[in-house]
């Protein structure tokens, strides 16, 4: 049977390299079996947030070497931005074994992940409904990837997505095509709503025949509460890893989530917390947003009209703080810009146990 596992690896450095060479030497992964990393690197996370494609690098070029040509085609999702008191770090997904959905050994439901990927898009695609499809049609075959055989059995969904270059902009000129947007900031909202979309078609969550392409980063009781997006120039394409449980898979692992309404509600992982007494805490992965209403609980932010930080940067910093202090490790995924991600000024958040 499948058997996945997912373990956090300290980052002294985007290009640090040593924890994973140390996890490998202890035996805690095999590098042949790592099917997907996250990761939280300390840039900006916004268009110019070089440490993403940085770290790509020398991950891809740390598993080349550490699985000596044996590896998986391994997708990578790195998210910038350690506001506050977050943590750089990786984390590490493995899969070994096979999916089997006719075998049950104890009855109980185990972590089972999925991956896929969308074609490259083309700038005019972007926050548009070829983005809405695309990612509906990966999201899909994820889910079947880790052979899990109902919506409700997913957890987390996980897209890294492109964003409009100023280059990709001139291009776009020269071949006299319109695009969702030129402001290349403000297409990291559109490419991570039109992916959350996609995520929400595929779940179920959306009603694909009612979506009008006008409702992309404007119609927010539309979302999906299991879908965290984010954006960067590293890929033109959007990488996809579903997070759920299956009978068909196998081991101590599980996951489990719960919808944030605000930036403040850290009872939203204390929740899940309670559910599973006992049980170690091994992951928490969450999306954040500056409530566009700009207001928190009747009270006005000023994260969106701040002109010298962005507020993807203010968010990441609150909700980090926040699910730090519940869960007692900083050391967590905290995902900034929460496009269709949630109920508006929300987000999901998911939490990966091991059974003891």
């Amino acid at each position: 049977m499948m058997n996945c596992s997912v373990i956090r690896i300290p980052a002294g450095a985007p290009h640090d390299m040593s924890g994973l060479s140390a996890a490998v030497e202890a035996g805690l992964f095999r590098p042949e079996e790592v099917v997907a990393v996250l990761g939280k690197t300390e840039g900006n996370g916004c268009v110019n947030d070089f440490t993403r494609g940085y770290a790509v690098m020398a991950l891809k070029g740390f598993f080349a070497e550490a699985a000596k040509g044996g590896a998986a085609d391994i997708s990578y999702v790195m998210s910038g931005g350690t506001e506050g008191v977050l943590s750089p770090h990786f984390t590490v997904i493995s899969r070994s074994g096979q999916k089997e959905p006719g075998m049950v050994t104890d009855g109980l439901k185990s972590l089972a992940i999925g991956v896929a990927r969308t074609r490259s898009f083309r700038p005019e695609e972007l926050g548009r409904l070829p983005q809405v499809d695309a990612v509906a049609d990966a999201v899909a075959r994820a889910v079947m990837d880790a052979g899990i055989t109902s919506p409700e059995d997913v957890h987390f969904v996980q897209i890294k997505c492109p964003l409009l270059t100023a280059e990709q902009i001139y291009e776009a000129h020269n071949r006299e095509v319109s695009l969702v947007t030129e402001d290349t900031y403000k297409s990291m909202g559109y490419s991570r709503g039109a992916s959350a979309l996609g995520a929400g078609v595929a779940l179920g969550e959306v009603d694909r025949a009612a979506l009008q392409e006008e409702d992309i980063c404007t119609d927010w009781t539309q979302f999906s509460a299991v879908a965290s997006t984010s954006a960067g120039s590293e890929l033109s394409c959007c990488e996809v890893i579903v997070f759920g449980n299956s009978l068909s898979a196998d081991g101590p692992y599980h996951i489990d989530h719960a919808v944030m309404q605000d930036a403040v509600d850290g009872a939203a992982l204390q929740g899940l917390l309670d559910r599973y007494p006992g049980e170690e805490l091994v992951q928490v992965l969450a999306k954040a947003e500056a409530d566009p209403d700009g207001v928190i609980r009747g009270r006005r932010h000023i994260m969106l009209d701040d002109s010298d930080i962005n507020h993807t940067r203010h968010a990441r910093a609150v909700v980090g703080g926040v699910l730090a202090y519940v869960g007692g490790d900083p050391m967590i995924y905290v995902s900034g810009g929460g496009e269709h991600q949630g109920p508006k000024g929300g987000g999901p958040v998911a939490a990966v146990f091991r059974r003891r």
